[in-house]
């Protein structure tokens, strides 16, 4: 794609002002050194809509603009589910998970299982979330945002992860979350910007000019088959998408491990003023949610009609017959899309996507440094840390989470449909992890021993449904199920296998670490129920219009 003079001032001007906020606000404050609450949890004073700008940009990344606009091109509108459905999950959480979470002043997910559970088991997981951000979600952040270069201008993949590694760590590695959140305010406001302004092209262009909602009339009239939520079995995507499960099976299990138990989402909530702000940030995050699909699976589902009709490409012209997406290449529809802004928008669109990788990239550094940090360092290496030695283990650790991922992220190349792949091989191992949250959080009965072999057990269970019927005979059959029945499958045994192990082991006494669930505990704002009973409802209308 050629860039216009006036799109590297507006890219430019994103860049000088991401850099020049990050940095800014990681300034030592009348030469006082960063605490460790400081650069980990922002001083524990983010406001309701710094918390809830934040959560969409550490969520929305490559993932979302690339994965999913390809899943939009390869399956239509049904992949929206993981954004409505994340709403919902997000009220759960703000509800039932953070006041226990804020009540017992965490740092980070691990120390909820030390509270909880054991040390043992905390390390033992602090280790596998460390392994999980850098070997799958900085590595696929790094990738796709890399190709998204790649195909855009052309920019080598290897110069694409370097040069997106060296923007996040220029501002995330010294100020930490502070530099991160108030970052992401601005970033929210690209990304949006930037979404709604390459989903409004996509549907004009479709339309020959006639606007956003003509075009849109047009893409429901050209796709009629890309505009249903829930997914019969005739469909090529069921396995990915499978019909009603989507609504009564994995998604839940997916989604309520992501939002509530995922360090680099929750951190933010954590560092809220108050539980108050936090659970009203949530509900911003839950609307911003219920946006999101328009602007990142509805230009995926426009450039699906666009290349399947000649018209419309001879229309376009030839700068349009460049690296068209085929059902082999998905995940080139956004890229592809971008060709076709004017000079200006290019810029702002490109920003929007650069926007989404780097507040990604920064939130998943900072996580994973404060893991390390917190559960590793602190609890194993050095008890008696200073602030300051704290605040350099985890400035260098994120360095060295950095340096792994830009090793590693070239090696993903040649997947396609990424934001399935990576939503399809992470359920391996979160129905365990929730199984061992929810049961901690809410069954005092649940006991140390019997949380270890949840995650021990879970793995083994989750693999049985994945690759046994790979290599069984016809007499397995039954076990080729689509992965989100197979997250549902593994997270309902291993819940069962838990209580089992806790019944045996403390016959039926209430364990010494149990949380007690107080009255009042899950009490919310009317500001907060007047947002939950809204996005309910407008969840239930989307679904309803696109059954």
């Amino acid at each position: 794609m050629n860039l216009s003079t006036v799109d590297y001032i507006v890219f430019g001007a994103y860049a000088l002002l991401i850099l020049s906020v990050g940095l800014f606000v990681s300034r030592n404050k009348s030469g006082k050194e960063k605490s460790a609450e400081d650069y980990f949890l922002a001083g524990k004073a983010l406001p309701w809509w710094a918390i809830g700008a934040s959560l969409i940009a550490a969520n929305i990344s490559a993932e979302q603009f690339i994965g999913m606009s390809g899943s939009g091109f390869a399956s239509g509108l049904a992949i929206a589910s993981y954004e409505w459905m994340a709403a919902v999950s997000l009220l759960i959480v703000g509800k039932y998970f953070l006041p226990i979470f804020i009540e017992k002043g965490l740092y980070t997910i691990p120390e909820f299982i030390e509270k909880r559970y054991s040390t043992q088991l905390k390390s033992i997981l602090a280790i596998f979330w460390i392994a999980l951000y850098v070997f799958v979600n900085l590595t696929s952040v790094l990738y796709l945002g890399a190709l998204a270069l790649q195909t855009i201008m052309g920019i080598p993949l290897i110069y694409g992860v370097l040069g997106l590694a060296i923007f996040a760590a220029a501002y995330s590695l010294y100020g930490g979350l502070s530099a991160v959140a108030w970052t992401d305010v601005i970033q929210v406001v690209f990304l949006v910007l930037g979404g709604l302004f390459t989903t409004y092209l996509a549907l004009n262009s479709l339309s020959d000019g006639g606007g956003a909602i003509a075009g849109f009339k047009q893409l429901l009239d050209a796709a009629p088959d890309r505009f249903h939520m829930i997914l019969d079995k005739s469909n090529p995507e069921y396995n990915n998408l499978p019909g009603i499960w989507v609504l009564v099976g994995g998604l839940w299990v997916a989604n309520l491990y992501y939002w509530g138990f995922n360090q680099y989402i929750i951190q933010r909530a954590l560092a809220a003023k108050s539980l108050n702000e936090a659970q009203n940030g949530i509900v911003m995050a839950g609307f911003l949610k219920l946006v999101i699909p328009f602007i990142v699976v509805i230009p995926g589902i426009a450039a699906y009609v666009m290349v399947n009709d000649p018209e419309i490409m001879a229309r376009l012209g030839a700068a349009a017959l460049q690296n068209i997406p085929s059902p082999g290449h998905s995940d080139h529809a956004y890229p592809w899309l971008l060709h076709l802004l004017p000079a200006g928008l290019k810029g702002v669109a490109f920003a929007a996507l650069a926007a989404a990788i780097v507040s990604s990239l920064a939130s998943m550094l900072n996580s994973t440094s404060t893991i390390f940090t917190m559960d590793i360092y602190k609890q194993h290496i050095n008890k008696n840390a200073t602030d300051k030695q704290t605040v350099s283990v985890g400035r260098i650790s994120a360095g060295v989470a950095l340096i792994i991922a830009c090793i590693v992220a070239p090696l993903l190349g040649g997947i396609d449909q990424a934001f399935q792949f990576i939503q399809e091989y992470t359920g391996v191992v979160s129905p365990g992890i929730l199984a061992v949250f929810m049961l901690g959080l809410f069954y005092r009965k649940t006991t140390n021993n019997a949380a270890i072999w949840g995650v021990i057990l879970s793995i083994p269970i989750a693999m049985y449904f994945k690759v046994a019927p790979k290599g069984w005979s016809d007499a397995a059959i039954f076990l080729d199920i689509p992965f989100m029945q197979q997250m549902f499958y593994t997270f309902w045994l291993t819940f069962l296998i838990m209580i089992g192990i806790s019944h045996l082991e403390g016959k039926g006494e209430k364990d010494a670490k149990g949380i007690e669930i107080t009255k009042g505990l899950f009490a919310t704002s009317t500001k907060f129920n007047l947002g939950a009973f809204a996005i309910l409802i407008i969840t239930a209308m989307l679904y309803a219009l696109f059954w």
